[in-house]
């Protein structure tokens, strides 16, 4: 069982407890995915979630949430496909900032994958599971340390999508920084790295995502009860969990 409010966790997380650290996982999680109607419907409930959290992290939730709210759904669409298909630096898929379309990225994925199953929970099939809408998801209703380990092993690439969105203008860029604003301070290692992608770049190498496209690859075995005597399966993904949720 999770132990909201401890102090020495409240530090690691920018002061925020256990529960509002769902909250803020998952808004950002529910902005930053396409926005189609279902998602759409949620923005009441993302609403609530964000006027309960501390400013740092509401108010840039907030921002993003009124012009999703404040948009026609076919503009909206329109812009996320220019704004996160189009731009290299506009990218959700966290390992391609570290290792663009090479052979790392797909160990790096694996090691995504893993991490999921480890923990009993497996990813959609047509997602790949760097998506930081699925980690975030993941980070908020399955496992939040191992989910926050995952998004600091990227941290760099993060920290430049929240630069470049907030660069461009992006209504996206509140959702991103609210992310950010849930991890700890940055370090001179850590600025360094980020000074070094936005010069660079991701790499760029003629391979596909090989290993993780590899037909039976098998990353190993998942946990939960769906699998059968003596098997662990994976567990669905719960949602949503913010305040007044029914």
């Amino acid at each position: 069982m999770r132990r909201p409010g401890l102090p020495s966790r409240r530090r690691r997380t920018g002061g925020l407890s256990a529960d509002e650290l769902t909250w803020a996982w998952q808004s950002a999680s529910l902005l930053l995915g396409y926005p189609d109607e279902e998602s759409l419907a949620r923005l009441p409930l993302v609403r609530r979630a964000a006027q309960a959290l501390p400013a740092p992290v509401g108010e840039r939730l907030l921002g993003t949430l009124e012009h999703l709210a404040g948009t026609p759904p076919a503009q909206l669409q329109a812009e996320y496909v220019e704004t996160f298909d189009n731009r290299r630096r506009h990218n959700l898929f966290l390992t391609y900032f570290a290792h663009g379309d090479t052979r790392k990225r797909g160990l790096a994925l694996l090691r995504f994958k893993q991490v999921y199953l480890a923990a009993g929970f497996a990813p959609a099939e047509d997602e790949l599971p760097d998506h930081l809408c699925v980690v975030l998801e993941f980070a908020a209703t399955v496992d939040p340390d191992a989910g926050r380990g995952l998004v600091l092993d990227h941290r760099a690439g993060l920290e430049l999508l929240r630069v470049s969105l907030t660069e461009t203008g992006s209504p996206w860029a509140g959702a991103v920084a609210a992310v950010t604003a849930t991890l700890p301070p940055l370090g001179d290692d850590e600025r360094g790295a980020i000074q070094r992608l936005a010069a660079e770049g991701p790499p760029a190498e003629e391979v596909g995502l090989t290993p993780y496209g590899t037909p039976g690859f098998d990353a190993g075995p998942a946990a939960g009860p769906s699998a059968g005597p003596g098997v662990a399966g994976p567990t669905p993904l719960p949602m949503p969990t913010f305040p007044g949720a029914r």
